[in-house]
């Protein structure tokens, strides 16, 4: 990772866009309908740093002169500094952005290929329904009594995962935001229902033969079982909270006690599976799932 990306919050901030043009323009676009304080500078008033006094991020557009007086000031008075086109210029870069309210997607490169971040973002925003920000805003509204109700994170996870699967988010991305309230206040009130899964993921890749069902499954694991010999960019899919055990430490005993206290657990494969393994899980109770990619023909 060459570039760490992080989400500023917006409400009271002030940003400040300094230049004229397109370039200027398209940046202050990107903040309608933000709670952020925009302020536009053209000309001398850039260069001065009080312009630029309490303001997070500026933005700057210009030609040469321009750019490197206006960074200075804004730099003297502490803010992050963006300067259109010139990444070397600048402390941080713009990324392609999916707007949906509270959930917003960034897709960089670091400022050298913005067209390519683009590309990428037209891909994955066909993915992310219109309403993802009011369930975002939902499970906002009743984080408190959701952290109160299951203190466990591995719990909470649960119920969260359950949730947004379930009819409550629909009715939010719906709009019908005082159904999936109450469908959310029921759902607490019923508590969560442990339900633990081993699943059998292949692990020693390429990665871009693992099939959507597993890589979503290294995405929700609460715990890995890593033997040796894995792909590193298998194990990039998987949460970086994520628990993980050595295959010496995952005996079938530790798997179906993990299963039972609800975990979700991916068993990484680089080698043929024992079949007793899968049958001491199954004869335990714990529901199991194999999902080793195709081999190559």
């Amino acid at each position: 990772m060459d570039a760490f990306p992080a989400f500023f919050p917006l409400t009271g901030r002030k940003v400040v866009i300094a230049g004229v043009g397109e370039a200027a323009d398209a940046k202050a676009r990107l903040f309608e309908g933000s709670p952020a304080h925009v302020v536009r500078l053209e000309g001398p008033s850039a260069f001065l740093a009080g312009a630029y006094s309490g303001a997070v991020l500026a933005f700057i557009a210009g030609d040469d002169l321009f750019v490197q007086a206006a960074a200075g000031a804004a730099r003297a008075a502490r803010a992050l500094v963006n300067v259109v086109d010139r990444p070397e210029l600048s402390d941080f870069f713009t990324p392609a952005l999916i707007d949906r309210g509270e959930v917003v997607a960034a897709v960089g490169t670091g400022g050298g290929a913005p067209m390519l971040a683009a590309l990428i973002r037209n891909a994955i925003e066909t993915r992310i329904p219109e309403g993802s920000g009011r369930v975002a805003a939902l499970l906002r509204q009743h984080q408190d009594e959701v952290r109160e109700a299951l203190p466990d994170p591995t719990m909470r996870r649960t119920f969260l995962r359950e949730i947004l699967s379930s009819p409550t988010a629909q009715a939010a991305i719906d709009g019908d935001m005082e159904r999936a309230s109450a469908l959310l206040k029921a759902a607490l009130v019923r508590g969560v229902q442990p339900r633990g899964l081993v699943r059998f993921v292949a692990g020693k890749g390429p990665s871009d033969l693992l099939t959507l069902r597993a890589a979503r499954a290294l995405s929700e694991a609460d715990c890995l079982v890593v033997p040796d010999g894995v792909e590193p960019a298998i194990l990039a899919m998987a949460r970086r909270d994520a628990g993980r055990l050595t295959l010496g430490d995952a005996g079938a005993e530790h798997l179906i006690a993990l299963a039972r206290a609800g975990r979700q657990v991916v068993r990484l494969v680089t080698g043929p599976i024992d079949p007793r393994e899968i049958r001491a899980l199954a004869e335990a109770g714990v529901a199991v799932e194999v999902l080793l990619a195709a081999p190559e023909t």
